[in-house]
């Protein structure tokens, strides 16, 4: 029989959030559907690039875009209200980001597509301090032999990768593309060595610490914890825990949502701990900063964001947001100043991303809810 110690050193080895390497739950949806041929048989263009904007990467994996179609050419763009994340996001900048993301993945699968993609920002304005209905975006898609961006094709390949990142050096030349591939629009800069990169190592981890230890925040994290391939497959979003190990941890009531909001549980210490060694092992990090902090420019940081994610995943890359620092909430604070100071955003320019990068073994893809379920009735 499977002993609580067995179970701990289960969790210690697989991090609270890893990518979904695949499960399947009888009766229930496929969770990984929306990765497989994506647009397939889709005569509506709009259609075609919506099912590849959906895999864009976004905060927690909410997911959280909703389309109505309107004519047989346009689109609105709102952000679904219910899937903010007011704890850890209090005035949805990272939601935007995700929106940001998505609407980069249209546009490329768009112009795959023969489809130039004229996107009007804020056509009611920029609302301020949190989202509301007001439309992020109006989309037009006109007909347009554009060249193909070869980002388009490793949008399949992209992940958020948590693993363990080997010691081995990233090649300037990867670099290098990530920072094309992110566009002037936005500073992007890296650190591959030295006592920055070991301050970063310690922010990270520090400010990852510092959100398990807030309970507002972690219980956010917690309640989207999908435990198993039943719970994945059912809920289709937010944070995964998988495998069969898991599956028998949650079977015999060894793991459920309850157990993991106690921070003080030796399965959940086991759990995060397996953490430290990622922060402080990290072989480089990466951030987006932009000049100032609208709306428009987050959405901007979101598409750059996207695009040095595909860039990465095209150079075999993997990249996993850290940005527990740079969140808004009251104690989060200190940290965010620090971060702001060690990637040098002075005045009104603020880091919008913050991620560990480096090679790992290959990771599956995390779970979608699917086309139809973004799509206004």
């Amino acid at each position: 029989m499977l002993s609580r110690r067995h179970v701990l050193a289960v969790l210690a080895a697989a991090p609270l959030a890893p990518a979904l390497s695949g499960c399947a739950a009888s009766n229930l949806p496929d969770p990984i559907a929306a990765w497989r041929t994506p647009g397939a048989g889709e005569t509506d263009p709009r259609r075609f690039a919506l099912a590849h904007a959906i895999l864009a990467p976004n905060p927690h994996n909410r997911q959280p875009w909703l389309i109505e179609l309107v004519g047989d050419s346009e689109f609105i763009f709102r952000a679904d209200l219910e899937r903010l994340l007011p704890a850890t996001d209090p005035f949805n900048r990272q939601i935007v980001l995700g929106c940001g993301a998505f609407l980069e993945v249209f546009d490329l699968a768009a112009r795959a597509n023969g489809y130039r993609a004229e996107i009007t920002l804020w056509p009611e304005g920029e609302p301020q301090p949190l989202l509301d209905a007001r439309p992020i975006a109006h989309v037009r898609l006109t007909p347009e032999a554009l060249v193909k961006d070869p980002l388009f094709d490793h949008i399949l390949a992209r992940r958020t990768n948590r693993e363990a990142y080997q010691d081995r050096a990233i090649p300037d030349d990867a670099l290098e593309a990530m920072r094309a591939a992110a566009g002037d629009a936005v500073s992007f800069n890296t650190s591959t060595s030295g006592a920055l990169r070991e301050d970063l190592r310690r922010l990270a981890w520090d400010a990852f610490e510092a959100e398990i230890l807030t309970p507002a925040a972690y219980q956010e994290s917690v309640d989207l914890m999908r435990i198993g391939a039943a719970d994945i497959a059912r809920h289709r979003d937010g944070l995964v825990l998988d495998g069969p190990m898991i599956e028998f941890a949650r079977a015999t009531g060894l793991l459920n949502n309850e157990i993991m909001a106690d921070v003080n549980n030796p399965m959940v210490k086991q759990g995060y701990e397996a953490y430290r060694p990622l922060a402080l092992n990290a072989p480089a990090f990466a951030w987006i900063t932009t000049t100032d902090n609208t709306r428009a420019t987050q959405i901007v940081a979101g598409r750059a964001y996207a695009r040095m994610n595909l860039a990465a995943a095209g150079a075999g890359i993997g990249m996993h947001p850290w940005s527990q620092s740079l969140q808004e909430y009251p104690e989060m604070a200190d940290l965010m100043v620090e971060a702001e100071s060690l990637m040098n955003a002075p005045g009104d320019a603020r880091v919008q991303m913050f991620v560990r990068v480096g090679y790992a073994r290959q990771v599956g893809p995390s779970p979608r809810r699917g086309l139809a379920e973004h799509i206004a009735a």
